[in-house]
């Protein structure tokens, strides 16, 4: 980025013309506007350094977080290819032209590929004898040394003085035309400063270059830290960074940013500190001022070699896709899009890909809030999401819908959609459905009237047809408990859109309330603390069955020395015995729980009313005993013979299922102590005392 700068501002003639001695343009270059590639190089580096120390001024290193862990994770191996394609010809010993630009990597191991034929088989030799000693020593070696010595073993720093000697005291380059490093400069650059000229035109190119160049470097930060368990004080790295940049301009230098090579190389050999560096800056400077030379007949495959073995962590990190890819889509479409742009586009590019959908994705999250239905975990007041965990079940009649986020002009349409379709009951669409089923049905009586026929499969009755299950979806859902423990955010159209909410519902809870789904409540909003509140108070709102036939609870345990004293009434001895049936099984669980999805049917007799209740009670207690192990929400006296003292009756349940209903307090056995019935004109009473 900073040679398009440079191409497009300098004069690369007028260095040549300066190198020469042959400057006769008067008046000075500074007032031809005419720049030497180094000039308009080191004033990019200082606008690039005054961007950085106005962020962090600023405090603007809060732009790191948009760099997600799927987005650093596929672009630095996606800059891992980048390294490892600029090295395939160094280990291979092939020359191919160096590319800039768009599909710089593709281009590059296509002619790799063609020119494939002609590699120097010394330099693969020597590749490989070094990549497998490099892989002993991280795979075998390290982890060995490490328990016996805090001192990791030099061996990429063994491996290149090994080389350099070799290529020194053999004729080995030679011989085999191997490329090696060859001269290193040494010695410093004058210090000069920048053409402060020049800093208004690089300033918008400046500005991307530091964007950029922050980026990359915090990407490589981050991929560290999380190695290595520490933390990147993301301002700290604009002060550092900015200040370099600054003193750099004055060294000829361009503006720097993270190697993901020589980063590898040094936390490879053991770096975790900013000692790491110094010392690393230390053998630089001596390199530059006095050791260079020592290397010039080092082998480039040497180099290649322990780069390519260095990048085998940021390559294995492809097989992280499929992980991002099943905790989410969106994550997997960043990292894949963000690894292809940064491979076949450029860095930037795909930099600026992976950012632009890591907002996108959040957008969309956002715009997507999480919603589910709630289930009470059995013998707890906790509320979970039911196609999650296992072990809850939706409350009997009551439907809990959870919201996760802000409640906005642009999430209230999905939170709409997603509410209808939980509770399967769009208040509209019923109510059109419900007005269209009744027209129909007037119409069909008025032509049978009309005939003198009259149609026997239809009572002509509005509440029938209203009790029809098919015409009420709804019909099992006697409360709506919206949960906004989790709401984050609530603006005035999401307050508005609550309000048409409670509209929308009040004509179908009218239409509903006439199919005998709601007691005489009042559908309006009210307001809890918690969830299971909002559970206590529905249950004792609404009626709680789900048949035709009226629940008045009729009975209650007394206290006993030892066991439980039932006691049940009612207006009839038949119903007074339904009640003594349904106390039992109450007090065995918690009968809200129960749903009445079958029923089964028993017989008993006795030789007077005692022994008779007796063995009525006996008989439901063997079905929840043993199998089918039914528990009755509802009993229902189907015959009751006086005068032989037999009774059949129906209970409506389904199987007890431990998780799903609560466990309460086991009944062994019926007993006759003190058992009595007291039966008077339009009121009996029952007590019975129970075993447990």
């Amino acid at each position: 980025m900073t040679g398009k700068t440079v191409t497009a501002l300098s004069s690369p003639q007028i260095e040549e013309r300066l190198v020469s001695g042959n400057i006769t343009t008067e008046p000075p270059l500074s007032e031809l506007r005419e720049y030497t590639p180094i000039q308009v190089a080191t004033a990019v580096t200082f606008m690039v350094g005054i961007y950085q120390l106005l962020m962090y001024i600023l405090r603007l290193g809060i732009v790191c977080t948009l760099l997600s862990e799927t987005l650093v994770n596929g672009f630095t191996t996606g800059a891992a290819v980048h390294v490892l394609s600029s090295q395939i010809k160094d280990l291979l010993g092939v020359d191919i032209a160096k590319y800039k630009g768009p599909f710089k990597v593709v281009y590059s191991f296509v002619e790799t590929c063609s020119k494939i034929t002609t590699a120097n088989v010394a330099a693969i030799i020597i590749s490989a004898i070094t990549m497998v000693v490099l892989v002993i020593n991280n795979e075998f070696l390290k982890p060995y040394v490490s328990k016996v010595s805090k001192v990791p073993v030099p061996i990429e720093l063994l491996v290149v003085v090994a080389g350099t000697l070799v290529s020194t005291y053999t004729k080995v380059i030679a011989d085999y035309d191997i490329v090696v490093v060859g001269t290193i400069p040494t010695g410093l650059p004058t210090p000069t400063l920048p053409p402060f000229s020049l800093l208004a035109d690089v300033a918008l190119d400046s500005f991307t270059i530091t964007m950029v160049a922050y980026t990359v470097t915090m990407s490589m930060a981050l991929i560290f830290a999380q190695k290595l368990s520490y933390e990147v004080d993301s301002n700290q790295e604009l002060l550092a960074q900015g200040a370099g940049n600054i003193v750099g301009s004055f060294f000829s230098c361009m503006p720097f940013s993270a190697s993901l090579s020589r980063s590898l190389i040094q936390q490879t050999v053991g770096g975790k500190t900013q000692l790491a560096s110094i010392v690393s800056c230390c053998i630089l400077l001596c390199i530059l001022l006095w050791v260079g030379p020592f290397f010039k007949p080092l082998p480039r495959c040497v180099l290649a070699s322990i780069i390519v073995v260095a990048l085998k962590g940021m390559l294995m990190q492809a097989l992280q896709l499929p992980k991002f890819w099943r905790l989410s889509t969106l994550d997997g479409v960043v990292w894949l899009a963000t690894f292809i742009t940064v491979v076949f586009i450029d860095i930037d590019y795909g930099l600026l890909a992976g950012i632009v959908l890591s907002l996108v994705s959040i957008f969309i999250q956002g715009m997507k809030p999480y919603t589910c239905l709630l289930g009470i975990v059995p013998s707890t007041d906790l509320y979970l999401d039911v196609n999650r965990y296992k072990g809850t079940h939706e409350v009997q009649n009551i439907k809990i819908f959870h919201y996760c986020g802000g409640l906005n002009f642009a999430t209230r349409d999905h939170f709409k959609s997603e509410l209808f379709r939980l509770i399967g009951l769009n208040p509209q669409k019923q109510l059109l459905r419900i007005k269209k089923d009744l027209k129909k049905k007037i119409a069909s009586e008025k032509k049978y009237l009309k005939t003198g026929v009259v149609n026997v499969s239809y009572v002509g009755d509005e509440q029938t047809e209203l009790n029809n299950t098919d015409t009420c979806p709804g019909k099992n859902m006697r409360c709506l408990i919206l949960d906004f423990s989790a709401l984050s955010y609530i603006d005035p159209s999401g307050v508005n859109m609550l309000r048409i909410l409670g509209e929308e519902f009040s004509p179908v809870y009218e239409n509903l309330k006439r199919c005998g789904l709601f007691g005489e409540a009042e559908s309006q909003f009210k307001i809890f603390p918690t969830v299971h509140d909002a559970v206590v108070f529905a249950r004792t709102q609404t009626p709680s069955n789900n048949q035709t036939f009226s629940t008045k609870v009729r009975s209650k345990n007394l206290d006993h020395t030892a066991d439980v004293q039932l006691h049940a009434w009612g207006d009839s001895l038949e119903e007074a015995f339904e009640q003594s049936a349904m106390a039992m099984f109450a007090y065995m669980t918690e009968i809200e729980y129960v749903q009445m999805t079958e029923s089964q049917d028993i017989e008993a007799e006795g030789h007077d009313i005692l022994s008779l209740l007796f063995h009525f009670l006996d008989e439901f207690l063997f079905l929840f005993c043993a199998e089918p192990f039914f528990i009755a929400r509802k009993v229902k006296i189907l015959e009751f013979d006086r005068e032989n003292f037999r009774i059949k009756a129906r209970g409506y349940g389904e199987e007890f299922v431990i998780g799903k209903h609560p466990q309460g307090t086991e009944v062994k056995a019926i007993t006759y102590s003190n058992m009595q019935v007291h039966e008077n004109e339009g009121h009996c009473e029952l007590f019975v005392i129970i075993d447990i």
